[in-house]
């Protein structure tokens, strides 16, 4: 991992969405410096199901060798944001940096977004980051060497990246945006840049988003507090660069990522925005056939290898679906008790349904028996890679193969499902 220089020292931090996550682990890294640091966020009280609060994260940032201050900050809110930068400027007598953290994600389509999320997302996303960037830039103008960072994408204008998720996207290349202009505009006054992970990182939202399984994926927070450390340290006239953690970090001598995995060796998944995820996948697909963990189309094992497939079922679909029933048990529907239904396109089109969730379970070509918690929408192709190992159910929602419409915690109970039913296809 990169090494603490004490570029930060005597610096003053404003970080958003700092009571845990990324935010937290940026704050923890200056505050190795000795740096001061305002933590603003909104968990003011402990979270039944999410860890930190910006009163547990400043007593960390103190036991580093910081000073905290902690303010209860919503960035929707202007008087908050603006009262929290006079209290950091009476305190600390100024602001060096600010790191615009504070995030919010939806992954739905159009039609499955209701408003009030479209404009949380747009509120938190863009208009948050505009506005702390707006209230902060007076005093970060009489810094030495004042930095904006925004934890936000290099904007790529593929179509993959909106299809699935089009107002989430939008409001994140907001913050994006934000880097475009104010770069241009504070030009040799103000560093403003972007930063944004190569790989998942393991968050509370990433569990969210992922499930129990994800964790394995995905690399540490430190990597990217490691990669805003090395960019806050640059001199003035680094500005306008939309920075990927790890090329930063290679550009510090770094060339060994393994420290900063959850589970070192284990294949990693793209984050989004990054188009050059299906080569990664591909790395993945080869990395799980190297180790073991992955499985082979023409191998029939378990059960599956004991049955005799008719010749009407050589359709691939029909294949998959004969092997998924003969792991299909009651204790499996009584662990589950959801109701699947697949639309998928491609060589092989047509309606399926998976039930988990009645008497001893069944699949069948045609709609579900009753309305299905969960519609997945891809093609024959995917669905076939997805359900024999050479495809990552969380790799094809990211990259827009994969829709889902319904229940998505069922969603996520069928994934962790499909680990256990991969040696057996």
């Amino acid at each position: 991992m990169l090494p603490n220089t004490g570029k930060l020292t005597g610096r003053t931090l404003f970080v958003t969405g700092a009571s845990r996550g990324i935010g937290k682990a940026i704050a923890l890294k200056a505050a190795q410096d000795g740096a001061s640091v305002i933590l603003a966020a909104k968990t003011a009280k402990p979270h039944p199901k999410l860890p930190g609060t910006i009163y547990s994260v400043a007593q960390e940032v103190e036991a580093a060798g910081g000073r905290a201050l902690p303010c209860i900050v919503d960035v929707r809110d202007e008087q908050q944001i603006i009262s929290a930068v006079e209290s950091a400027v009476k305190t600390f007598g100024g602001i060096d940096i600010l790191v615009n953290n504070a995030s919010a994600i939806s992954l739905t389509g159009t039609l499955e977004t209701p408003m009030k999320v479209v404009d949380l997302m747009m509120h938190v996303n863009f208009r948050g980051t505009y506005l702390t960037s707006k209230v902060c830039i007076p005093y970060l103008k009489k810094s030495q060497n004042p930095h904006i960072l925004n934890l936000s994408p290099p904007l790529n204008l593929n179509p993959l990246w909106f299809k699935s998720n089009c107002a989430y996207t939008i409001a994140k290349y907001g913050m994006s945006f934000c880097v475009l202009g104010m770069a241009e505009e504070f030009r040799n006054t103000i560093n403003v840049n972007a930063l944004w992970p190569k790989t998942g990182i393991h968050t509370a939202a990433m569990d969210m988003l992922g499930g129990d399984g994800i964790a394995v994926q995905c690399r540490k927070t430190d990597i990217v507090a490691d990669a805003a450390y090395a960019i806050l340290s640059r001199p003035s006239g680094f500005s306008g660069n939309f920075l990927i953690d790890e090329d930063v970090l290679r550009e510090e001598g770094i060339s060994d990522f393994s420290s900063y995995a959850v589970s070192p060796g284990h294949p990693l998944i793209p984050d989004f925005f990054l188009d050059d995820v299906e080569g990664m996948q591909n790395m993945a697909v080869t990395r799980d056939a190297a180790s073991g963990q992955g499985s082979t189309p023409t191998k029939e094992t378990g059960d599956v290898g004991k049955q005799k497939v008719d010749d009407e079922s050589s359709d691939p679909v029909a294949k998959t679906f004969k092997a998924i029933q003969s792991f299909v048990t009651e204790e499996v529907v009584q662990s589950i008790k959801g109701l699947y239904q697949f639309e998928l396109t491609g060589s092989h089109p047509g309606t399926w349904f998976l039930d988990l969730k009645n008497g001893t379970g069944s699949t069948g070509c045609g709609s579900a028996p009753s309305s299905p918690d969960v519609h997945m929408f891809l093609s024959s192709e995917d669905f076939v890679k997805m359900f024999t190992g050479h495809l990552k159910p969380t790799m094809a929602f990211m990259t827009g193969k994969l829709r889902i419409k319904g229940d998505m915690g069922l969603a996520l109970k069928l994934e962790k499902l499909m680990g256990n039913m991969r040696p057996k296809l």
